[in-house]
């Protein structure tokens, strides 16, 4: 199998090269129409920033959204828009950027996250609910594993990892890996396919339209945690998160459920 053309999904899908222009507009816009504080600090680098999303009246708990980009692009004001579904069932958002490879390993991208969840959740009352897609998937899933430092693990309620990448393995064998600078230790470490189940619920979600290999990934982690996978139809790579902007969509359904 050719691994890079195997997790290469822009190829495949069409019209790709419109998507981060149409998201990056639908986010700005959302920004400028909801009660949002932009860049709150979390960290030393730029990059070390969240926005946090309000609803109108008391949050009821904290939802946190990481994207994906292969853990090489992309960064929390392309997303937005996508806060709109939990925030219409009266929950906070939070939406991190993290500093990238090759500047910062994988591993270090995950104590980033816990960071920010934790800056996050010291703000905001009530239970926490984490959702991250593709690369945010792994990290959203590599969260669920005790950390002595996150008081906000004996808050979290649930975790939906979004066509996650669960196993870093084949990643070892593409060409992104002269960004990302995987080793054997650091795939063993940090592919959630690797840890115990965690105690609270996770329900993995997968576009069928998706290449092959997310479809693998998807049920490799709903197999190693004996968790609820969801295949949703017409969904590929780029849309499959699309629906946590709307707030009767399966997706954000299924985060509340």
């Amino acid at each position: 199998m050719d691994l890079d053309d195997a997790y290469a999904n822009a190829a495949y899908i069409p019209g790709a090269a419109a998507y981060p222009e149409k998201w990056a507009q639908a986010a700005e816009a959302f920004r400028g129409s909801t009660l949002c504080e932009t860049d709150v600090i979390y960290g030393e680098s730029p990059r070390q920033r969240l926005d946090l999303f309000h609803p109108a009246r008391l949050a009821k708990g904290l939802v946190v959204f990481v994207h994906g980009g292969y853990w090489l692009r992309f960064d929390k004001s392309y997303w937005s828009h996508l806060a709109a579904g939990a925030l219409a069932h009266g929950w906070a958002v939070a939406m991190p950027s993290y500093d990238l490879c090759p500047d910062a390993r994988i591993s270090q991208i995950g104590d980033q996250i816990a960071t920010a969840i934790g800056v996050a959740s010291d703000r905001v009352l009530g239970p926490v609910r984490l959702a991250g897609h593709s690369a945010g998937g792994q990290l959203v899933a590599r969260m669920t594993a005790q950390r002595s430092d996150a008081r906000w693990q004996d808050r979290l309620e649930k975790v939906v990892p979004i066509s996650p990448v669960a196993d870093l393995a084949p990643l070892l064998r593409t060409a992104m890996n002269k960004g990302l600078k995987l080793d054997a230790a650091e795939v063993s470490a940090e592919s959630p396919v690797h840890l115990p189940a965690p105690g609270a619920p996770v329900t993995v979600w997968v576009g069928a339209d998706e290449r092959p290999v997310f479809l693998e990934q998807a049920q490799a982690l709903c197999d190693a945690w004996h968790c609820k996978i969801v295949t949703e139809p017409d969904r590929h790579h780029f849309s499959v998160v699309e629906g946590l902007a709307d707030h009767e969509s399966p997706l954000t359904r299924e985060l509340f459920a």
